[in-house]
C-alpha cells in the first residue's frame, strides 16, 4: 500500500472529509486530493504532522508494506551486514539542523579570510605611514593578535557546529538506504533550493571577481603605496563575502546530495575520502607550521600572508590529484 492510499484509509477511518484534514494541516483541499490520487507527495513537515494526527508512525506511513521470500544464500558465503535505514525524522532534523548551522559554519570561514586584514593594514601603516605610522614591531605585534584572536574564534565555531552535526557523519563516510518516500521528499526540497543556490553561486563568483577591480585599477595608476595595501585588504573582504554564499548555499545543497547519495557522495567517491582523510588534517598543519616559522624567522607578518591563498589553491590541486590516483587504483 502506497502512502496515498494509506492517507486516503486513515482519513476515512475517522470519517473526516478531505477539506476536514485539509483545515487540521492548513492546506487546501486540492493538496490532499493530488495525495491521495499519488500525484505529489507531501512535505516533511506535513508527514510528521499526520502521523500525529492519525495516531501511526511515519515509518508506517511511508515504507511501502510488500511482503518478500528472502533470497537464498548460497553454500560457503556469508550473509552482508545490512545497510543502514535512514527514517523521514532522521532525514529531516538533519535537513532542519544543516540549515540552521549553514550561516554559522559560512560566517566562521569568511571570519578566517578576514583575519589578516588588519595585520596587513597596520603593516603598510608602519610601511608607509611616514613618522606618524606606527613602529614595525608594535604593527605586527597588533596584527598578528587580532589574526590569531579571529581564526581561535573561527575555529570555536566549526568545532562546536562540527559536533553537533558529529552523529550524521556517517551519511559521508558511509552506504545507507532510504526509507520508502524519504527520497521524494528530499528531491522535491532540493529542487525548491535549486534557485537559491544558483543565485548564491552566481552571487559569490560576482563578488570575487569585482574585488580584484579596484586592485587592478589602483596597479594601473601611479597612486600611494598604502592605497595599494587597502586594495589587497578590500580584496580579503569581497572574498570573505563570497565565500560566505558558497559556503551557506554549498552547506545546504550537499546535505540533500548526502542523502541522495549523489555528486561527491556516492559509494565509490565515499571510499576515496575515507582513504585521504589523514591529507587535510596533515596539510594544514604543515601550511601553519611554515606560515608561523617564515613569520617569525624573516620578521614579514605583513607579506607571509601570501602563504594562505597559495596553500588554498595547492591544497585542492593535490587533493583532486590523489584522489584520482587513489580512484584508479580501487
Amino acid at each position: 500500500m502506497i502512502l496515498g492510499e494509506k492517507i486516503a484509509r486513515l482519513r476515512k477511518q475517522r470519517e473526516w472529509s478531505q477539506e476536514e484534514l485539509a483545515s487540521q494541516l492548513g492546506i487546501s483541499r486540492q493538496s490532499v486530493s493530488k495525495w491521495e490520487s499519488g500525484a505529489s507527495i507531501p512535505d516533511l513537515d506535513k508527514v510528521v504532522r499526520m502521523s500525529g494526527l492519525f495516531g501511526v508512525s511515519t515509518d508506517y506511513l511511508l515504507k511501502e508494506e510488500v511482503e518478500e521470500t528472502a533470497p537464498q544464500i548460497p553454500e560457503g558465503e556469508e550473509e552482508s551486514d545490512p545497510l543502514r535505514s535512514v527514517s523521514l525524522e532522521e532525514a529531516g532534523t538533519f535537513l532542519d539542523l544543516t540549515r540552521k548551522t549553514a550561516a554559522r559554519m559560512a560566517f566562521a570561514v569568511s571570519w578566517c579570510i578576514l583575519s589578516p586584514v588588519c595585520l596587513i593594514l597596520l603593516g603598510g601603516l608602519s610601511e608607509f605611514g611616514g613618522e606618524r605610522g606606527l613602529s614595525e614591531n608594535m604593527a605586527g605585534g597588533i596584527g598578528a593578535t587580532v589574526l590569531l584572536v579571529m581564526v581561535a574564534i573561527s575555529v570555536a565555531v566549526l568545532i562546536f557546529h562540527g559536533m553537533r552535526l558529529e552523529r550524521y557523519e556517517y551519511l559521508e563516510k558511509e552506504p545507507f538506504v532510504l526509507l520508502y518516500g524519504v527520497a521524494g521528499i528530499v528531491e522535491k526540497r532540493k529542487e525548491e533550493f535549486a534557485d537559491t543556490f544558483r543565485k548564491c553561486i552566481t552571487a559569490g563568483v560576482v563578488l570575487c571577481i569585482i574585488g580584484v577591480v579596484p586592485l587592478m585599477l589602483a596597479a594601473g595608476r601611479d597612486v600611494e603605496d598604502m592605497l595599494l595595501v587597502s586594495c589587497v585588504a578590500l580584496l580579503l573582504c569581497f572574498v570573505a563575502a563570497g565565500v560566505f554564499l558558497f559556503v551557506w548555499a554549498g552547506s545546504i545543497e550537499g546535505s540533500f546530495d548526502k542523502l541522495l547519495q549523489v555528486g561527491d557522495y556516492t559509494p565509490e567517491k565515499k571510499e576515496v575520502n575515507r582513504r585521504l582523510s589523514f591529507f587535510a588534517g596533515a596539510y594544514w598543519c604543515l601550511v601553519v607550521a611554515v606560515y608561523l616559522g617564515v613569520s617569525l624567522y624573516l620578521d614579514s607578518w605583513n607579506r607571509s600572508w601570501i602563504i594562505w591563498p597559495v596553500a588554498g589553491v595547492l591544497f585542492a590541486a593535490l587533493y583532486i590529484t590523489l584522489g584520482a590516483v587513489v580512484g584508479r587504483k580501487r
